[in-house]
């Protein structure tokens, strides 16, 4: 299963790999550079059957830190389609990019946040910080709230112009859409706060933005956090259920990782640590879902596809060190996996 295609919408990709978006940290307001170009088009090269760019900015102040990706203006859009355009020319891989906005974890630095002289005031659903020693973040009102919403519809405009394949909304790891859906971080009581119907607002009324501009060609996939790991936090259920009406709002895939949204709390890791909650949401909500976590080769990947665990292989710390882990796991079997023409004297 590992090297059959797969379509969502009318997009076929040509395998499950799925090359996770992680950040850079490597761009100058927001631009990409040569360095991405290297980046993301090796990991084409390596057979991928898709890649998902870093999390990027639909505004400034949306940025983890100041070297993070955005694509708030045309020039950054320009500069993201040469990848895109490299990626599309050379290889087999679609390519789509992951949207975002880190709420109250923006502005930071090695993972703490820095000054406001080097960075920029946070947002937040709520007045409260991610850590105690954090500054408390700007309380978004309900016109903010509105503006961010556009923010995310214009971002994906320019990114299906600049010729990405896939839409991804960032709903995970703690950033401002995921602090908007737990009850732990959203302590609003206006219709943005509360229920769980008022809680999963913003992420709906995003999700409808965007799919206004996706034809078919397009698919729409959202990250969450399956679980949050703390008492009376966001968990599996919660996750369900959400991905129950996000099917209905024509997502075409969860991407099901964990964790970010709560200071100090305790997961335990191990190879495959969040597979189960992938499993959970496509069996129950029955919708398409990617797996994430410590997924390090291509017999662990297959076990997951063949265990009906997942639809999508999602790689991140693996495909750092092995840009060509698709097109060597291929060799085992003899599967069928695009291999650069350039480097058909190395295939075995």
């Amino acid at each position: 299963m590992l090297y059959t295609p797969i379509k969502l919408r009318n997009l076929e990709l040509k395998n499950r790999w799925v090359m996770s978006p992680m950040c850079m940290y490597s761009c100058e307001n927001g631009m990409p550079n040569d360095f991405h170009f290297v980046h993301y088009g090796s990991r084409a090269q390596g057979g991928v059957g898709l890649i998902i760019i870093e999390a990027t900015g639909v505004v400034p102040e949306g940025r983890i830190t100041n070297k993070c990706m955005g694509i708030w203006n045309d020039d950054q859009a320009d500069a993201l389609s040469k990848i895109v355009k490299f990626v599309h020319e050379n290889s087999a891989s679609k390519i789509g990019i992951q949207l975002a906005h880190a709420g109250r974890k923006a502005s930071t630095w090695n993972g703490k946040q820095i000054s406001l002289e080097e960075g920029w005031e946070t947002v937040a659903p709520s007045p409260i910080p991610y850590s105690e020693d954090e500054r408390i973040p700007h309380e978004l009102s309900v016109e903010e709230i509105k503006n961010l919403i556009k923010s995310f519809k214009e971002a994906a405009k320019r990114a299906i112009d600049a010729g990405f394949d896939v839409i991804e909304i960032h709903a995970a790891h703690g950033y401002l859409v995921h602090q908007f859906l737990s009850p732990l971080s959203n302590t609003r009581t206006d219709e943005y706060g509360g229920s769980f119907e008022n809680r999963t607002r913003f992420l709906l009324e995003i999700v409808e933005a965007v799919n206004e501009l996706l034809d078919e060609n397009h698919p729409l996939f959202v990250r969450i956090s399956g679980t949050e790991y703390a008492v009376n936090g966001w968990n599996i259920k919660d996750s369900v259920a959400l991905a129950k009406i996000l099917k209905e709002k024509s997502v075409d895939l969860i991407d099901v990782s964990s964790g970010g949204n709560i200071h100090g709390a305790k997961i335990n890791l191990f190879d495959g640590y969040q597979v189960p909650l992938a499993e959970a949401v496509k069996k129950d909500a029955e919708i398409a879902t990617g797996a994430v976590g410590l997924i390090k080769t291509a017999r662990q990947a297959e076990e997951i596809l063949q265990n009906n665990q997942a639809d999508l292989i999602f790689v991140a710390r693996e495909i750092l060190r092995n840009p060509y882990l698709p097109v060597r796991g291929s060799f085992k079997n003899k599967d069928h996996c695009f291999f650069p023409h350039q480097y058909e004297r190395a295939k075995p």
